[in-house]
């Protein structure tokens, strides 16, 4: 376990919470392999009936932490605890609700594409700036949101990297709704959830990802062969240190 990962669980539900406030929730590998731990457990556990992820007030996550990225790079990291959480977020079997406050970049957003339920407070911006960091869509996104919002607006997000306000995010289909309060209403869905009859609830979210299971998980294997090879590419070691430099990456050479 990590200390920037906190799991609780009552009421039937159980949720995880990031919490690595100094780096806006910037996920790390360590943080990877605790929400894969809590989904697992919750998984196992018949007393739990639905689970609820959120951040901060003010942030749900920044994405994945540039330092785990570079380090990939540069030869001396890996990538198999962002691809195993991938494959456990896609193979949960539980109804799953998200809160979101502030960003959600990159993995922040595209976690939500397998939420059963996301409640976004008006401060929610969502951003996928995979070609921004020289790299492509990841769990799925390539075919999830297009699907979703439509290839236009998928484009808008996943090519020139916008940055979505909380309303445009709801009428495009994105989240369920805005409130001041995400978690508590994260909260209200997952209680109504655990409520319900489990093997019925279960059922029925298998029926209703049944048509797109097998092309997601199919989706999920080409990315993120095609993910590694972006992240080992020159380009990629240009946008890292631009950005951690805090400067504008130059991709003119290449």
């Amino acid at each position: 376990m990590t200390q920037h990962i906190h799991v609780t669980t009552a009421e039937r539900i159980t949720t995880i919470r990031l919490d690595r406030p100094d780096k806006k929730n910037a996920i790390t590998l360590e943080m990877y392999a605790a929400v894969s731990a809590a989904l697992e457990a919750a998984t196992g556990d018949p007393a739990v009936r639905a689970v609820v992820i959120t951040g901060s007030r003010d942030c749900f996550t920044a994405g994945n932490d540039l330092g785990d990225f570079l380090r990939v790079a540069q030869g001396s990291g890996d990538t198999r605890g962002g691809v195993s959480f991938l494959r456990v977020l896609a193979a949960f079997d539980k109804p799953l609700v998200a809160a979101v406050a502030g960003v959600a970049i990159g993995i922040g957003t595209t976690m939500l594409l397998h939420c059963d339920l996301v409640y976004a407070a008006p401060t929610a911006r969502f951003k996928t700036p995979f070609v921004d960091l020289a790299l492509v869509p990841e769990a799925g996104s390539s075919l999830l949101l297009p699907a979703l919002v439509g290839a236009r607006r998928a484009a808008q997000l996943l090519l020139l990297g916008e940055q979505i306000d909380a309303q445009t995010a709801l009428d495009w289909g994105l989240i369920n709704g805005v409130t001041d309060d995400p978690e508590a209403a994260a909260l209200a869905a997952a209680r109504k959830l655990a409520g319900c009859a489990p093997g019925a609830l279960r059922a029925t979210r298998a029926l209703t990802r049944r048509a797109t299971h097998d092309a997601v998980l199919e989706a999920m294997r080409v990315e993120g062969e095609v993910f590694g090879e972006r992240l080992r590419s020159p380009e990629a070691m240009e946008a890292f240190q631009a950005f951690l430099a805090r400067r504008p990456a130059d991709f003119s050479r290449f």
